[in-house]
């Protein structure tokens, strides 16, 4: 990995007895696209929060290009830009005024503002939107003004809170492009999604469940940490099947991917020859099987749902 941008070393955070976070420890290396990924309320919008200064860990450390992320918050500020889940503009203000506006607000100097102003405005795609008020932009561009106001200043790390939830493909794929724009020049992309054809696109991705790290690694490794080909079978009625299956013993877990049901299983070959030798569901048909490739999907579901126990107990303490 390159050198270290975030460090981060037994963070925790709680709110009463609640622990939002649970002594996370990692490091992201610079120029990369750290995707972070896990189920609603896992502790993912938190850990960015206590990152960009927002809210004070209630023990532990993380910190910025060397600089502490809460004692040093006014000016880690300076190193990051930050897009929320939620559009938080100014909407009666034009893309052009908005733009302005950050530039201020991130201490641009004033000889700079029109150049990077147009300089963004080209590199987004917004130059006909200049002098549209952001409130009647689109989805999609309203995230394209969001990432060009946390980039106005030019910063060295970007964090994304599910910057694409709720935008069709078109628009999900540009902001992806910008996104491998603004790795190429250097800089740190850290995003939170929920699209696993997105995650797939990330350098390196990290688990969060219930406030733990369970897992850190680049897509590929973690596929890989699944153990090999995962057991797909073609039962009727599929829906029916689903219902049945998980009912069954030894079954952590069944998904229905094109008309075909992946059972996550602790061992899927023992549980094959079970069924060969006696199917157990007389109203359900039998049409065959295969071996699949596990994807990212299928990461998702071992890790945060706890399918695959040998698996959790190998990234028990990530590295």
């Amino acid at each position: 990995m390159c050198k270290p941008l975030i460090v981060l070393k037994d963070l925790v955070k709680k709110f009463g007895r609640t622990t939002a976070v649970n002594k996370i420890s990692m490091s992201i290396g610079t120029g990369e696209i750290f995707g972070f990924l896990g189920a609603n309320g896992a502790g993912k919008t938190t850990t960015i929060r206590m990152l960009c200064g927002l809210t004070k860990p209630t023990s532990g450390n993380a910190s910025i290009d060397g600089l502490d992320v809460w004692k040093d918050r006014f000016r880690v500020r300076s190193k990051f830009g930050y897009v929320s889940q939620r559009f938080s503009l100014y909407p009666d203000l034009t893309v052009y005024e908005n733009l302005r506006f950050f530039a201020g607000a991130y201490r641009v100097p004033k000889g700079q503002f029109e150049e990077r102003v147009s300089g963004i405005l080209m590199e987004m795609n917004l130059e006909s939107y200049a002098q549209t008020k952001a409130g009647e932009l689109s989805g999609g561009y309203k995230q394209l003004l969001s990432v060009a106001c946390a980039l106005i200043h030019e910063p060295e790390l970007l964090f994304l809170d599910e910057p694409t939830a709720g935008l069709d493909p078109i628009h999900r794929q540009g902001i992806w492009d910008l996104l491998y724009k603004v790795t190429q020049s250097g800089r740190t992309v850290f995003v939170t999604t929920h699209y696993m054809d997105e995650v797939e696109r990330c350098s390196e991705v990290g688990f969060i469940q219930q406030g733990h790290l369970v897992a850190k690694g680049s897509p590929r490794d973690l596929k890989n940490r699944l153990g090999g080909e995962l057991l797909e079978v073609h039962v009727e009625p599929a829906m029916s099947a689903v219902l049945e299956l998980r009912k069954f013993p030894r079954v952590d877990g069944v998904d229905l991917r094109s008309g075909r049901l992946r059972v996550h299983a602790e061992d899927p070959h023992a549980l094959l020859k079970k069924w060969h030798r006696r199917w157990p569901f007389p109203n359900l048909k039998w049409l065959g099987y295969s071996w699949v490739e596990p994807d990212m999907e299928d990461v998702f579901v071992a890790f945060t749902h706890g399918h695959n126990h040998r698996v959790q107990a190998e990234t028990a303490s990530p590295k």
